[in-house]
């Protein structure tokens, strides 16, 4: 059964996200501990929040906690553009594994679904895997068990669904299933929720909390973290002090994530730790609004990229870089390597670490850049990025559409000059894809063709490139249609290729009536770019 391996709070790619701490967000641990572990009848617990609250924090927090005590039944931490777990495709399947290898009398259960449940609807989905294993559990003593899904808001489509699905969860004799669900409050998850009696839910939102309480956690953070930078620079043991922390808590304005990416920065600067501490300080303004708040720590964080030393011509090639780089790795649907995504925008692996060298304060830089992706420490740094009226640096704001041009153009050149006919180098005839060891696959068909080759079309789309006649596509199509459906058949990724056909013949349509000055109506436009290379394919 397929299943999204980067979906569990404790998986390998998220082994260094944080935990609270003791003593902090005290009374939210406590009100979703009673509410698990008491009578209440409302079976959702809807975590809501701004940006940069926490939310992930404490749901990490409560997954732990259940799974040491042997009762988290499953966990699903949406991650936008993060793959497998950017989207709703593979969370059903991926909570029934789980809650087969938590809940031992259901794996029978669970076992017995249709062998092309994965394909269903999810609905199906949730009524196979879920609902009819757990109702068919013995009555007896009641077990009970905690679901925790995060950042349902980062799900790519389907919100509206897998909401009503959760929420649609009866009570079964044999289990006490809890879900603790955390989003923004953002308008289809709010609407949702609207759709569904109080008496069946219960919402905590996190930044209706005491401003009070906040800081005092934000403080207890800070505290600990820059007198662990403190240690380790040979700062003393009391730096920075209680007045320079008070200040930084006021400068937070009750974001934790401001004062993670301040630490981060702060202990990157490494010798100049002090001056960096320094620099937030000067640099924050007397404002209100959180996400100014935000807008500050993360400008004076990309500032510190471009030495003063430099040229104006460097600083504007360095500058490009970055925003290159930044703009590929926030809109990416799926997260790549130092290595695969040096290799696609080809910048090379020397200048691509040297460039993200000094973002480690808003990028989770892997040591391993062969194989572990990058990844935004939150998801926030993306909206700021790509809002112009946040991101008011030219230098640093990506343009959404040209970022996704960028990345379709060096994906097409990619293909271009990796794709031919038995790309595998397998000569006997017929043989099965099962019967090919997944190394030689990948490597011959490394991870950043088999993104290009996945996700090509969708860059187009999202740019809002037009399709034309003779263009790259169609040039690319004419030479390399048979090539791209052969590497999708030995990624085992041929429905996919389907769906993009799809999607680019309707762009192809859209193209073709662009330029038409005729009166035709859409549907009577011709496709014309993929209707010539269909025939010259066939």
């Amino acid at each position: 059964m397929p299943y999204a391996e980067e979906a569990r709070f404790n998986s390998y790619k998220r082994q260094n996200d944080p935990l609270c701490l003791p003593e902090t967000r005290v009374e939210i641990l406590r009100d979703i501990h009673n509410w698990a572990n008491g009578e209440d009848k409302r079976r959702v617990f809807w975590l809501s929040g701004l940006a940069g609250t926490g939310k992930s924090t404490i749901a990490r927090t409560v997954a732990r906690d259940f799974h040491d005590r042997g009762r988290l039944a499953a966990s699903f931490f949406f991650v936008k553009g993060g793959g497998d777990v950017g989207h709703a495709g593979r969370f059903i399947t991926t909570i029934a594994v789980q809650l087969a290898s938590s809940v031992p009398t259901l794996y029978q259960h669970i076992r017995d679904a249709r062998s092309d449940i994965a394909t269903c609807s999810l609905r199906d989905q949730w009524q196979q895997l879920i609902v009819q294993p757990l109702s068919k559990l013995g009555s007896g003593s009641e077990l009970s068990y905690m679901l925790v899904v995060d950042a349902l808001d980062e799900c790519d489509g389907n919100i509206p669904t897998v909401l009503q699905l959760l929420t649609e969860l009866q009570t079964f004799q044999g289990i006490k299933l809890r879900i603790l669900l955390t989003s923004r409050p953002e308008i289809p998850i709010r609407y949702g929720f609207s759709m569904v009696p109080d008496g069946e839910y219960q919402n905590f939102a996190l930044h209706n909390i005491w401003p009070s309480t906040v800081n005092e956690d934000i403080s207890t953070f800070l505290a600990h973290s820059l007198r662990s930078i403190g240690h380790e620079r040979s700062l003393g043991f009391n730096w920075p002090g209680e007045e320079c922390i008070e200040k930084l808590v006021q400068i937070a304005g009750g974001l934790f994530i401001w004062a993670a990416t301040a630490c981060k920065f702060i202990r990157d600067g490494r010798r100049f730790a002090a001056r960096r501490l320094d620099t937030i300080i000067k640099s924050s303004s007397a404002i209100t609004a959180p996400e100014k708040h935000l807008n500050e720590i993360y400008t004076t964080v990309l500032g510190h990229c471009i030495s003063v030393e430099l040229l104006d011509e460097e600083k504007d090639e360095l500058c490009l870089t970055i925003r290159t780089i930044l703009g590929s790795i926030v809109i990416l649907f799926s997260p790549l390597s130092v290595r695969s995504l040096s290799t696609i925008l080809r910048i090379s692996e020397g200048d691509f670490n040297q460039t993200v060298e000094d973002l480690h304060s808003v990028l989770v830089v892997p040591d391993d850049d062969q194989y572990q992706p990058l990844r935004l420490h939150h998801p926030s740094f993306r909206d700021f990025l790509l809002d112009s009226m946040r991101c008011t640096d030219t230098n640093f704001w990506v343009d959404e559409k040209q970022a996704h041009q960028t990345l379709a153009n060096c994906c097409l050149q990619l293909m271009s000059a990796s794709l031919m006919q038995g790309i595998c180098q397998i000569t006997a005839p017929g043989t099965l894809v099962a019967h090919v060891e997944r190394g030689q696959i990948e490597q011959h068909i490394p991870p950043e063709l088999q993104y290009a080759c996945l996700y090509w079309i969708q860059h187009i789309h999202r740019g809002g490139i037009l399709v034309r006649d003779d263009d790259q596509v169609h040039q690319f199509l004419k030479e390399h249609l048979l090539h791209w459906l052969e590497v999708l058949g030995w990624i085992g990724k041929v429905s996919e290729g389907i769906h993009a056909v799809i999607l680019l013949e309707s762009i192809a349509t859209v193209s073709q009536c662009a330029n038409s000055r005729s009166s035709a109506s859409p549907q009577q436009c011709i496709p014309a770019a993929v209707q010539k290379t269909n025939s010259t394919s066939a």
